[in-house]
């Protein structure tokens, strides 16, 4: 049976990046959809990029055990890895791989800790905040509040198994996946 790994990095790392890389082009890899109650982002898609709900659905998710995972992120919006899909994804034999943050990879090592979690670091702190404010979808608070948590989140690299420096997102992909196909 195929590892589940796990990604996880730092706030504007380029996670969705490389996740949206590796779903467009390793078919093999099979990618969790989480379920989170903010607004999608323009040009995110219900049910490809997340499952879009309102808090008061999630809560009944969460009370009904149907997360992996979940935990409110940057003290805004809660985010949730469905179970169902990703078991079923295991049993029909495909690489799966979860694109989550930091709370949500330390939720999912005390239940899964045969998993494999890879770090995905950017090439340097000035990268990484030019990213976040290149994207232009945060208000200077949030955009703060998300650097203050990156610092936080980069620090915790020592915990995972792989540190893959997303420098170059179809390099970066390629890395990942080979390192699936290895487990």
């Amino acid at each position: 049976m195929p590892a589940l790994f796990v990604l996880a990095g730092p706030t504007a790392v380029g996670k969705g990046t490389v996740s949206a890389y590796i779903r467009e082009h390793y078919p093999q890899v099979w990618l969790s959809v989480s379920v989170t109650t903010r607004r999608p982002r323009p040009g995110e898609v219900e049910g490809r990029h997340y499952h879009f709900v309102s808090q008061e659905r999630f809560d009944e998710l969460a009370a009904q055990g149907e997360f992996l995972e979940y935990a409110v992120v940057h003290g805004r919006a809660s985010y949730g890895t469905p179970r169902a899909p990703m078991q079923a994804a295991i049993e029909a034999g495909l690489l799966p791989l979860l694109e989550i943050d930091l709370q949500g990879a330390r939720q999912v090592r005390e239940q899964l800790p045969e998993a494999h979690f890879v770090f995905l670091a950017p090439p340097s702190w000035d990268e990484l905040v030019r990213r976040l404010v290149g994207r232009g979808t945060e208000t200077p608070e949030e955009r703060e509040r998300r650097l203050a948590t990156a610092r936080l989140e980069l620090a915790a690299a020592d915990e995972f198994d792989t540190v893959i420096v997303n420098d170059d997102v179809r390099r970066a992909a390629g890395e990942l996946v080979h390192l699936m196909q290895q487990h």
